[in-house]
């Protein structure tokens, strides 16, 4: 069994997840496919604090990113949208493998009620005659007064359960609402529609999740695949291994073996780039990752009653190589175009006066990508870093 240091675990995650250098996947349109089809799946998100989430992650890594190219990529059939394990963007060319996802949503849910099947079945009739509909071109047939923000009315509900069972596929407009519409309208007859035997999943999960995390656990890989129930994960990990197509490593400190690819080898060199990151980016995942492997606690707090909060609502890891610096609280005030750090909270370790500098031009990046033309620094824990900081920012690009 192969014995990695924490340091050379470190640079093998990093390099799978695309942060090992800046322009990892070069740029341009064709870097957003080709990061694409490296991870195998894109998480989305539709806070928008700051820029959504799934165009935040491809920013980080594409230098020049403008967002209208994973629209492109969308209308052209190259990447589509479906809640694999959660809703992202994933390669066509992977299209085959969310149908076991499909059927497990078609399945494993109870019956529906006479009402509810044929409001389906009116809704996809309506698609095939009509064309793409959205939740909003069906009157308001609710009954009953809402309950809470999930508590969607009957048509709602059932554009979504069509959606999961891949009776419907959706794209988005320029608002980000869902436009529904058939499966034909989006997948090119030559893009394989084939069911996979339960084995091709697990192996399809297998190599994608260790193509995009470097080293993972069993019940990382598993994960990705828990809408699948009965998966053989395992099964297939272990076969892998033994064929060799997979390595087991130890990593100092840790209990538990991970898994790798073979040639996921690590640098001998780190990155010396600085990376504002989204709380759902790859490396983010498992927060207890952060842990193990960075010796940072991490956790998105807004999920947590304000109260709580230690770091603020919308805070985001800024790391620099191999080593997170920092956490940023960040709102982007998109009338004064001002991005407005609320928290700019420091590690409690020595940063260099290069690593300053790199902090600040990646920070005037983020600032342009969030159509901002300025920064309002608010509070910081460390005075001195930030007055360097806010000094730097000021003076000429570096």
């Amino acid at each position: 069994m192969l014995s990695l240091t924490k340091a050379q675990a470190r640079s093998i995650i990093l390099k799978a997840a695309g942060l090992a250098s800046t322009a990892q996947f070069g740029q341009g349109r064709a870097a957003v496919y080709q990061m694409i089809a490296h991870f195998g799946f894109l998480q989305l998100d539709t806070n928008t604090v700051i820029e959504r989430a799934h165009h935040h992650v491809l920013a980080t890594r594409i230098p020049d990113y403008r967002s209208g190219w994973l629209d492109d990529l969308v209308e052209e059939g190259r990447v589509f949208e479906y809640f694999a394990s959660d809703a992202g963007y994933l390669p066509m060319k992977d299209f085959r493998f969310t149908l076991p996802v499909k059927h497990a949503f078609e399945t494993s849910r109870k019956p529906f009620t006479k009402v509810e099947a044929d409001l389906m079945n009116q809704i996809l009739d309506r698609v095939e005659r009509e064309g793409p509909v959205r939740v909003g071109d069906f009157e308001y047939d609710r009954l009953e007064a809402s309950t809470g923000w999930w508590d969607w009315r009957p048509a709602k509900v059932a554009l979504e359960r069509l959606y999961l069972d891949g009776k419907l596929m959706i794209r988005r407009n320029r608002t980000f609402q869902k436009i529904y519409d058939l499966p034909m309208n989006f997948v090119s007859t030559e893009i394989n529609q084939e069911m996979p035997t339960a084995e091709e999943y697990a192996r399809h999960i297998i190599y994608r999740t260790l193509k995009v995390m470097g080293l993972a656990h069993t019940k990382d890989i598993s994960w990705w695949a828990r809408r699948v129930k009965g998966n053989v994960i395992k099964q297939e990990l272990s076969g892998l291994v033994e064929l060799g197509a997979v390595k087991q490593v130890q990593v100092e400190g840790l209990k538990d073996p991970l898994f790798m690819l073979p040639g996921q080898e690590y640098l001998p060199e780190g990155s010396n780039g600085v990376f504002i990151l989204s709380p759902f980016d790859i490396v983010n995942v498992f927060r207890y990752r952060l842990k193990d492997f960075f010796n940072f606690e991490y956790q998105m707090e807004c999920i947590v009653r304000a109260p709580k909060r230690k770091f603020g609502y919308f805070s985001l890891p800024i790391l620099a190589g191999d080593t997170f610096i920092a956490r940023m609280d960040a709102k982007a005030d998109r009338k004064n175009k001002v991005l407005i750090i609320h928290n700019l909270h420091f590690e409690p370790i020595n940063l260099r006066s290069d690593q300053i500098l790199r902090f600040v031009s990646a920070l005037k990046a983020f600032v342009f990508f969030n159509n901002c033309l300025d920064v309002d620094f608010r509070r910081s824990n460390n005075k001195l870093y930030l007055a360097e900081i806010t000094h730097v920012f000021a003076g000429p690009a570096s």
